[in-house]
C-alpha cells in the first residue's frame, strides 16, 4: 500500500466504519447516555471515537507490513529482520518478549469476545507495533491472529475488511501448498501413512476383490496423496494380473476437479500394470450414485475432511453416510488444533497452541531468510487460521449441540465403526519419512507416556498402537488412524 498523506488521513478519518456490536451492547451504551455516565468510549474527540482508534489501528498495521517490506528488501537478502541502520534486530529477541506478546493478544482475544470494541482497538494497535512477518515464530504467528481478531470488528461492509481479511488466490494457494508438502513431513505423514493402511487392506482381500480398489475420497483438493498409491499398487501388480484403481473423489469446485484429474492421469500413464480411473464430484453430491464394481476393496479417506465439518450435524451426516457404504477400511486423519470446544476463546486457544507450533516447526524445514516461508504462513497457514477462527460457524455449532468437546474416537464408536489397529510397517514407514524429511532436529519416536522433552518432529503411538500422531516437541499436530464398520453377532 502506497504511504499516506495528510489528505488520506483525514478522508480516512472521515469514513464511517461499521463496526460489529451486539443489540445487548448498543443498549447499554444508550443507557450509560441517559444515566450521564462518563464513558471515555463515547468521547466527542474524533481520534479517540471508534473510527478514530480503527484508523490508529491500520496505521500500525500497515506500519508494520512495510518494515517487513524493507526488510526483505534488505543488503542481507532474504527475511532476516534488520533495523534502519542495518544491524541485525528481529522483534521479540528480548527476554521474555514472547511471552508478553502472547499474553496481550488474549487479553485483546477476551474483548473481542466481550464485544469490547475500544479495549480490543487499543490492545491490537498496540500488538501490531510489537509483532513482525519476518520475526521469530511468535511474532509471525500472533500477527496472522492479530488480523483475525481485528476482522472480527469490521463488518463486511467496512472499506478496510478486505485489506485485513484478503484471501489469497487459487494460484497462491496452490503454491504455498505446494512448497509445505514439499519442505515439511506433515502432509506426507498424513498421505503415506493412510495409504499404507488402504494397501494392507486391499491385500487381504485379493482372493476375492478381483483386484479391484475403489478409495472414495471427501475431500481429493490437489490428489498429492494419490500418486504414491498408484506407485505402489504399479508396482504390486503385473502384466497378466493388473489391477484397477478407481478413486472418486470430492472437491469444492469443477475446475479443481479436473485439474486434479489431469494430474493423477497424467502420473498414471507411467505406471505399468494398473487400469486408472477418476471420478470428480462436488462436495455435497449423493453418495448413492458412485458406481462401483462387484467385490471391489472399497477404502474410504477422511483425511482432514471432518476437520473442515464445524457442524456437528453435518459430521454425524457424514459418517452415517460413510458406513452405509460398509467400506473395508476408513481412514481418519485428524487436525489436533481444530476440534470444536464450545467457545470462541477456548478454540483461539486450542488454535494459537497448535498454529505456534506449525509456525515454529517451519524453521527446522526452512531457513529464516526463507521467502517460501512467508508464503507458506501467508497464503496457506493464515488462511487456516482464518477458517478455524470463525466465529458464526462457532455459534452455530454451539447452538445445535453441545457434544462439541466429543472426540473423534467417541463420534467413530457412535457411529458404528471399531479402530484397526496400525501395523508394524506403517510405523516403520513412519520413522523413515521423518528421518528424510527432518532437517535439522534429531526424529524422535515416542510413546504417548514419555516425558522427554526432545525437540523437533516426533511420532507418538497412541491408543494401544490404534493411532500415529506426529507431534511438534510435545504438541500433537495431527493423528491418524483406521477403523472398519463394527460387526454385531
Amino acid at each position: 500500500m502506497e504511504d499516506i498523506d495528510e489528505e488520506g488521513d483525514e478522508e480516512l478519518l472521515n469514513l464511517s466504519l461499521a463496526i460489529v456490536t451486539n443489540s445487548a451492547h448498543e443498549r447499554m451504551k444508550k443507557r450509560k447516555r441517559r444515566d450521564n455516565i462518563d464513558n471515555s468510549d463515547l468521547s466527542s474527540s474524533t481520534y479517540e471515537s471508534s473510527d478514530g482508534k480503527i484508523f490508529r489501528l491500520l496505521q500500525m498495521r500497515e506500519q508494520m507490513l512495510k518494515l517487513d517490506h524493507k526488510k526483505k528488501r534488505g543488503g542481507r537478502g532474504g527475511n532476516n529482520c534488520y533495523n534502519d541502520n542495518n544491524i541485525y534486530d528481529p522483534v521479540g529477541d528480548e527476554d521474555g518478549k514472547g511471552l508478553q506478546v502472547i499474553r496481550m493478544l488474549l487479553i485483546t482475544a477476551t474483548a473481542v469476545n466481550e464485544n469490547n470494541v475500544s479495549s480490543a482497538l487499543e490492545n491490537l494497535a498496540e500488538l501490531y507495533k510489537s509483532v513482525s512477518l519476518c520475526g521469530d515464530s511468535v511474532q509471525r504467528v500472533v500477527a496472522y491472529f492479530a488480523d483475525v481478531l481485528a476482522a472480527r470488528l469490521l463488518t463486511r461492509e467496512s472499506p478496510f475488511y478486505d485489506m485485513i481479511s484478503k484471501e489469497p488466490t487459487y494460484e497462491e494457494e496452490f503454491v504455498a501448498f505446494t512448497a509445505l508438502y514439499k519442505v515439511s513431513p506433515y502432509y506426507q505423514f498424513a498421505h503415506f501413512t493412510a495409504n499404507q493402511a488402504i494397501i494392507e487392506a486391499f491385500e487381504k482381500e485379493e482372493d476375492k476383490n478381483n483386484r479391484s480398489l475403489h478409495v472414495i475420497d471427501f475431500d481429493v483438493s490437489y490428489g498429492f496423496q494419490w500418486p504414491s498409491l498408484i506407485q505402489s499398487l504399479s508396482e504390486k501388480g503385473s502384466s497378466g494380473s493388473e489391477i484397477s484403481l478407481k478413486i472418486t473423489g470430492f472437491g469444492r469446485s469443477l475446475d479443481e476437479l479436473r485439474e486434479t484429474e489431469n494430474r493423477l492421469l497424467h502420473f498414471s500413464k507411467g505406471c505399468r500394470n494398473l487400469v486408472f480411473e477418476f471420478q470428480g464430484l462436488l462436495h455435497g453430491s449423493n453418495l448413492i450414485n458412485l458406481r462401483r464394481k462387484r467385490n471391489e476393496t472399497i477404502a474410504v479417506n477422511l483425511v482432514f475432511h471432518l476437520n473442515s465439518l464445524n457442524n456437528n450435524m453435518k459430521i454425524s451426516d457424514s459418517l452415517k453416510s460413510v458406513h452405509l457404504l460398509n467400506p473395508s477400511i476408513v481412514m481418519l486423519v485428524e487436525q489436533e488444533g481444530s476440534r470444536s470446544p464450545r467457545s470462541f476463546l477456548s478454540r483461539f486457544m486450542e488454535s494459537l497452541h497448535y498454529f505456534a507450533a506449525m509456525f515454529d516447526s517451519l524453521d527446522d524445514c526452512l531457513p529464516l531468510e526463507s521467502a517460501e516461508r512467508l508464503n507458506i504462513e501467508k497464503n496457506h497457514l493464515g488462511k487456516e487460521i482464518k477458517s478455524m477462527l470463525n466465529y458464526e460457524n462457532i455459534k452455530e455449532d454451539h447452538r445445535k449441540t453441545e457434544k462439541s468437546t466429543e472426540t473423534w474416537k467417541a463420534r467413530m464408536e457412535s457411529h458404528g465403526f471399531e479402530g484397526i489397529n496400525l501395523s508394524s510397517k506403517s510405523k516403520i514407514q513412519a520413522r523413515l519419512l521423518l528421518k528424510i524429511r527432518t532437517h535439522y532436529s534429531p526424529l524422535q519416536f515416542e510413546e504417548e507416556s514419555s516425558t522427554s522433552t526432545a525437540a523437533g518432529f516426533r511420532v507418538f503411538e497412541r491408543d494401544d498402537g490404534r493411532t500415529l500422531s506426529l507431534g511438534w516437541q510435545d504438541r500433537y499436530l495431527l493423528t491418524v488412524s483406521a477403523w472398519h464398520c463394527h460387526c454385531v453377532s
